[in-house]
């Protein structure tokens, strides 16, 4: 009986999941190798690889650029015909190739064995001509590929994207790259949206609705109709934020209250608040989870700007 498509897709999941497993199982010594090799870089990482591993390749550089490793992918064919111009003595290479036996690599790891390159490789081939040449081998698992009929780079590749994906995160911790790093290589998109800082997105104070705590409701409001965020913050005499008065509160208290009763018996105490170094996604995040449009920047108790979840929209952060 056929197996059904979603049947096959589950079983190749399946299989790279395996394989995955068994690559997180047999990283030791050379995955740490490997990494100090890297880390060693004073120039960049040259990311290579052929076919399918070249492919990869370029999605491991591109990941190491965003978090802080300068890389480069070159291809290895193109190597052989001027691209060895692009490899300096600084560099280190890190070389994928599922067999280890790739022949395009030849002259580029000669040139690195001329020029004293370290590096390291990505391979299922523990005695093969890169592993040979590598100072570091990270040796992928002898799993089954999930297309069995053609056995076409599947699990193979996955297990190399996933190594990739180790090397960048643990090189990124150990240099200590931080979200505020990520985001100057990261500036456009929603991801660069989302890493912004708070006082990127708000309201500077001049435009913030406040009210001291000893005026009247009737004048809160007033200052709450003017400023048009359906908010107004209550700050002491020494201008700290005790609370906030909204278009809720007002609602809620109807009738409790009127437009001569002081402000500190209408609004509402302790409210949520951000510091202005907050990521922009994180200020989203506050406001859906507490169900409000808007949220004071205070700094040192004191507020310095106002951020309504439309600026975070209208800013591309989701």
């Amino acid at each position: 009986m056929m197996k059904s498509a979603l049947e096959i897709a589950r079983g190749v999941l399946s299989l790279e999941i395996q394989g995955l497993e068994a690559l997180r199982d047999s990283l030791g010594e050379e995955f740490e190798r490997a990494l100090a090799l890297l880390r060693s870089a004073k120039g960049r990482i040259i990311v290579t690889g052929m076919g399918k591993s070249g492919h990869i390749a370029r999605k491991i550089a591109a990941t190491f650029s965003s978090t802080g490793a300068p890389a480069l992918f070159v291809h290895p064919a193109e190597a052989s015909h001027g691209d060895l111009g692009m490899i300096a003595r600084d560099d280190v290479i890190l070389a994928l190739s599922k067999s280890g036996e790739t022949a395009e690599l030849r002259d580029l790891l000669g040139h690195a064995s001329r020029f004293s390159i370290p590096v390291a490789a990505i391979t299922s081939g523990a005695g093969s001509a890169l592993a040979k040449a590598a100072n570091a081998v990270i040796l992928l698992p002898k799993v089954d590929e999930a297309c069995s009929e053609t056995r076409a780079p599947t699990t193979s590749t996955t297990m190399m994207m996933a190594a990739g994906d180790a090397l960048a995160v643990a090189l990124l911790r150990d240099r200590g790259f931080t979200a505020s790093d990520f985001h100057d290589f990261h500036p456009g998109g929603t991801l660069g949206a989302a890493l912004r800082r708070v006082r990127d997105l708000m309201h500077d104070l001049k435009s913030t609705p406040l009210c001291p705590e000893d005026q009247t409701t009737g004048a809160a409001i007033e200052a709450l109709n003017k400023g048009g965020f359906g908010c107004v913050g209550i700050i002491d005499r020494n201008g700290k934020l005790v609370g906030i008065l909204t278009d809720g509160d007002l609602r809620r208290k109807f009738g409790s209250v009127d437009a001569a009763s002081p402000v500190r018996d209408a609004m509402t105490r302790s409210p949520k608040t951000l510091p202005p170094d907050a990521l922009a996604g994180d200020a989203l995040a506050l406001l859906s989870r507490n169900k409000i449009t808007a949220v004071f920047v205070v700094e040192g108790g004191k507020p310095v700007g106002l951020v309504h979840v439309h600026d975070c929209l209208s800013t591309g952060v989701l």
